[in-house]
Formats: C-alpha cells, structure tokens, sequence
C-alpha cells in the first residue's frame, strides 16, 4: 500500500492531478473550438503519460514472468508472485487514475463550453429584445403615423363634400386599409382640382406605395423575430436546467444566472476540488471501487446531457439565420425602394441594417458548436487517436 502511496505521489509531481482545475475559470473569452483543442491536446497528453508509465509496468511484470518460468528455489518463486501482484496492484491503480484524469479533464472543458454557451444566449436574449419591436414596426408599417399623409388627408377631408361619405370610428380610421380607402374616397369626393388632387397624391405616393405593399411583410418580421426570442428563453431554460444537472455531484447547488452574477466561479472550483479529493483517495485506498465506480459515473452522466443540448443550440442557430436571411430577403424586395428612397423612414433603413448584422453574428459570434466524429468520442469517451 506505500507503494501505492508513492506512486500516487509520484503522478502529482508530473502535473497531472489538478493541472486542469484552473482551465474553466481563465476561459471566459475563448471560442469553444478553441476549448475543444486544448481538450483533444489534453487528453493527448495524459495518455500518453499514463502510457508510458504502465508500459514500465508491463515491461516489468513481463520481466517477472520469465523469472518465474526460469527460478525453481520455491521461496524465491514466493517472492517473485508476491512482486507480480504488487505490479498488478499498481497498473490498476494506474488504469483508474488515468480514467479520473480524463474525466476530470472533459468535465472542466464542458464546464467553460457552458459557460460561454450562456454569454452567447445571453447576447442572444438582448439581441431579440432590441432588433423590432412592436411600436417600431407599427410606425413604419403604417400610413398613419406619416406626417404627409395625415395632413393630405385632413386637407382632402375639409375639402370634401360634406353631403357625400361618411366619418370613419377612430378604430379603423386607424386600420390601414379602411384608412386609405377613405383617403381616396375623399379625395374622389373633393372640391378640389384634378391638378390639386394629383399633386395631394404625389405627396403620400412613396408612402402608400411602401406600407401598402410591406406592412404583411413588416408584421411577418416581428412576429417571427418574437418566435425566436421565445425559442431562446426555452434554450435558457434548458441551459439553466443542464448546469444545475452538472453541478449536482459536486454539490453546489446555485443557480448559473446567480453563479454569473455573483461571479461564484471560484466556490464552484472549491467544491469541485472537493470532489475530486474523494475521489483520488478512494481510488489511492485501493478498497473502494464501488465508491469510485459512483463517482466516475456522476462525473460522466453530465457529459451526454452537455452533448444534448449543443446539439439543441446548433438547431436553434441554424434556425435563427435562415430566418435572417429570410428576413433579409423580405426587405430587399421592396421594388421602389430607390424611387422612394427619400421618402423611406429612417427606421427602416436601420432595420435593414440590423438584419444584415444579425446574419453577420449568426454566422460569427453565435455559430453553431462544430462536433466532429474525433471530438465527439473525446468529449463522450475521452478516447483520443494519435500516433
């Protein structure tokens, strides 16, 4: 057993124990690619290490068995199985150690992909608060919250006939339709000269022209952009109920918003060292495997449910730039836009622009997590393949 304890020893010395444990707390503006190739690197490395050690072992337990074969003084056979199963004893202890380093390893590297996975959602969450909102796209949409066309239209209706027509409701003298149609009765109706009425119409032409045909479009965009902002407060929620997931074995159990705002990072690393204190001695007593078994398992479930939910976020990116694009496309086909382009209210010029920002980060700063086969058996398995 102080053989074991030497050699447990000996592995902190190489580094490899808590090397790791730092890594999710200097990560906070590093792209998850990048996290993925410290992970491959990583678990590159500690394999190897705890290769070259267990290939010692195996040189010696080979060592021990030709002796065995050869020595025919009974006590020295005694002694020679007794340094066998010492080896035996060792390259277990070795096997599990190696097993508890990797998943310590993909556990941390999961850690700062959620972490960063939450900025990104969070960035998300204001995004869609402040691309369009309902009051802004109303004012664009619709004729009558356009200066020229209220004042053609009080001009046409004191000029009427006031014998002929009829006073629309407030409610649908603000409709759209119902209110355009009024302005052209009235203008029909008129006292006014065909020159006036022509030049009356030039004024609010653009205008007409612009909300008539892009006030269904303009409501598609919102109502679709609200679709999103829903479907991002479900992947909120869902990445708040897979870091709760998470961090249950090593039991800290705060919420990731409060983590995030109280800066808690440092208490989750406390609690994780913990953790991984248990496990090592349980794995060093050499009379516990149950115990480790539980442990590495707790360790490990939490893996999956992470590769879940990247899988949920890469859907919900790629849903949320082709509807960009979508949105993109629907604003571009407004035919008269350099005819009318004078005419055309600042905010829809800046709506333009925001959509073309918008794909710009779909495709940038909210990308997809790109798994490859090799990355996902290291982040599933921590089986790495190199030479």
């Amino acid at each position: 057993m102080k053989q074991l304890t030497k050699l447990f020893i000996f592995i902190f010395l190489f580094g490899f124990q808590y090397s790791f444990s730092n890594t999710i707390f200097d990560n906070n503006n590093k792209e998850i690619e990048q996290i993925l190739t410290e992970l491959s690197a990583e678990i590159n490395t500690a394999t190897k290490h705890y290769g070259n050690l267990k290939q010692e072992i195996y040189i010696k337990l080979n060592q021990v068995n030709e002796n065995l074969i050869k020595e025919i003084i009974l006590e020295n056979k005694l002694n020679l199985l007794i340094k066998k199963d010492q080896l035996k004893d060792k390259l277990k202890f070795l096997k599990l150690s190696e097993i508890s380093n990797i998943n310590k390893i993909r556990y941390l590297k999961g850690l700062s992909i959620i972490r960063i996975l939450y900025e990104k959602v969070l960035a998300l969450d204001h995004h869609f608060s402040s691309i369009a909102t309902f009051n802004e796209i109303n004012k664009i949409s619709n004729p009558n919250n356009y200066q020229e066309f209220t004042q053609v239209k009080d001009l046409l209706k004191s000029k009427k006939d006031k014998k002929k027509g009829f006073q629309l409701t407030s409610l649908l003298g603000q409709n759209i339709y119902t209110s355009s149609i009024d302005m052209f009765m009235n203008l029909f109706n008129s006292n006014a000269s065909p020159k006036e009425k022509e030049a009356e119409l030039e004024k609010i032409e653009c205008i007409l022209d612009f909300t008539l045909r892009m006030n269904n479009d303009l409501n598609t965009i919102y109502f679709e952009t609200t679709f999103l902002q829903k479907s991002n407060d479900k992947v909120m929620e869902d990445l708040e109920r897979l870091f709760k997931d998470y961090t249950k074995p090593i039991k800290y159990y705060t919420s990731l918003k409060e983590c995030r705002s109280n800066d808690d990072w440092d208490l989750v690393r406390n609690n994780l060292n913990e953790f991984l204190d248990k496990l090592d001695k349980a794995i060093t007593s050499g009379n516990q495997q149950q115990l480790v078994t539980k442990m590495q398992i707790n360790l490990n479930f939490p893996i999956d449910r992470l590769l879940q939910f990247i899988t949920q976020y890469n859907s919900f990116i790629d849903q949320g730039g082709k509807f960009y694009e979508k949105f993109k496309i629907i604003l571009d086909s407004y035919e008269n836009e350099q005819q009318c382009n004078s005419s055309l209210p600042p905010a829809y010029k800046k709506l333009k622009s925001d959509i073309d920002i918008a794909i710009q980060k779909f495709n940038t700063a909210y990308k997809p997590v790109e798994i490859n086969g090799s990355k996902m058996k290291e982040i599933l398995y921590g089986i790495n393949e190199y030479d």
